[in-house]
């Protein structure tokens, strides 16, 4: 659609540089165990590499190239100053102790040492990684170079740096996109009613803001299943039961659903928030909603999409409704170098002037060209690249 050679497309298809480490772990029994880990930095034409650091079994470097090319296009939609990174280590958290991911951290951290800091790549949370994880990594960093870098990760803790509102970032972001596209059909948040696949960092805090702003979500679900109540979900109270038990499974408030259910119930929005490609060929054409919202990375397929399309139902892609979450994390990095804090409700102003005009010029390119969402955010997020690299032109 750009119209570019093969010569930028190679370029911009392929990462600027891989490691991959081997991480020793001695266990708290004293045995030896070895991990492997990998950080992948896609593209820095536009400033550091950002992306998450993920534990996951399943992690391997073909997963971690994928996701840090969507970082790339993500924080161009958004147009931050930042090219897409994405780390991570072959390992269930849940098989390990505290002391045990503190060790795996930190060595993992020191194997990197040299492919990461707060001009070069700025590493976050993801997928089995936490505030604490980051303060480890940032301790790591931040002994071996004998001073205090707090810049050098992002989703850390508040008393080391951290910034007010990175927790709940990524779902605000995603209700912003969501009344943003309700907006354009007349719609308002007060008038719809919300499914939300997905109960983690961004399903739950995604379903306590919808509630919040007065949409009703009927239904709700985790890995164990879900919940659903034509009547609406109490959602602190169900937050609370979830912190208390684990699961929204059990919960008295609804009626047991399946995952499956779930993404064919007759709501308005849709919110696919936990993994990818739940959104395939044999569940896409069955999704009964108008709107759906993609909170995790990957939740359509390519068959899914076209299915949808077909359908007439209006995808938000991650690479925009996903977005908060980066946001918020840039603000953190220009607040920890400024040594200099805002306010909650600076933060949450800037999210939202920022979300809302991504996902207007998102929608607007999309009017004029006739084509997707999702499309309307690739060209304009693989522009702003591209035009970095032509404009940067090549070394030597």
């Amino acid at each position: 659609m750009l119209g570019y050679d093969d010569g930028l497309h190679t370029m911009l298809r392929t990462p600027r540089r891989e490691i991959h480490v081997a991480v020793p772990l001695r266990l708290d029994t004293g045995d030896i165990r070895l991990f492997h880990g990998f950080r992948v930095q896609h593209n820095v034409s536009r400033g550091p590499g950002k992306g998450g650091l993920r534990y996951h079994p399943a992690v391997d470097i073909e997963e971690v190239r994928a996701l840090a090319m969507w970082m790339t296009w993500k924080c161009g939609v958004v147009d931050l100053p930042y090219g897409g990174a994405k780390g991570g280590v072959a390992i269930d958290p849940r098989d390990y102790s505290k002391s045990e991911l503190e060790r795996v951290t930190r060595r993992y951290t020191s194997e990197i040492m040299p492919m990461i800091g707060p001009d070069t790549d700025i590493m976050a949370p993801d997928m089995g990684t936490d505030e604490q994880t980051m303060a480890w990594v940032m301790d790591t960093y931040s002994v071996n170079r004998g001073y205090t870098i707090p810049a050098v990760v992002t989703g850390k803790p508040l008393a080391v740096g951290g910034s007010l509102g990175r927790g709940t970032a990524t779902s605000a972001g995603l209700v912003h996109v969501t009344a943003s596209a309700l907006a354009e059909a007349g719609a308002d948040l007060q008038d719809v009613t919300v499914a939300i696949q997905g109960f983690g960092k961004v399903g739950s805090h995604a379903a306590a803001i919808f509630a919040a702003r007065g949409a009703r979500v009927l239904a709700v679900s985790d890995q164990y299943g879900g919940i659903k109540s034509d009547d609406g979900l109490d959602v602190p109270r169900l937050t609370d039961y979830v912190q208390a038990t684990g699961s929204v499974v059990g919960f008295d408030g609804g009626d047991p659903i399946t995952n499956a259910q779930l993404l064919t119930l007759s709501v308005d929005v849709l919110v696919p928030a936990a993994i990818e490609g739940v959104l395939d060929e044999s569940t896409a054409d069955g999704v009964r909603a108008r709107w759906v919202v993609e909170g995790a990375n990957g939740p359509t397929t390519a068959a899914g999409d076209v299915l949808l399309k077909k359908n007439g139902v209006t995808v938000v892609p991650d690479v925009l409704a996903n977005a908060g979450g980066v946001v918020v994390s840039y603000f953190e990095w220009v607040q920890a170098n400024q040594t200099y804090w805002w306010t909650e409700q600076e933060i949450a102003d800037k999210l939202e002037q920022r979300m809302v005009a991504s996902y207007r010029e998102v929608a607007a390119l999309a009017r004029r060209e006739d084509i997707s969402l999702r499309d309307a955010a690739l060209v304009i997020g693989v522009k702003r690249v591209a035009d970095a690299h032509l404009i940067r032109g090549l070394y030597p």
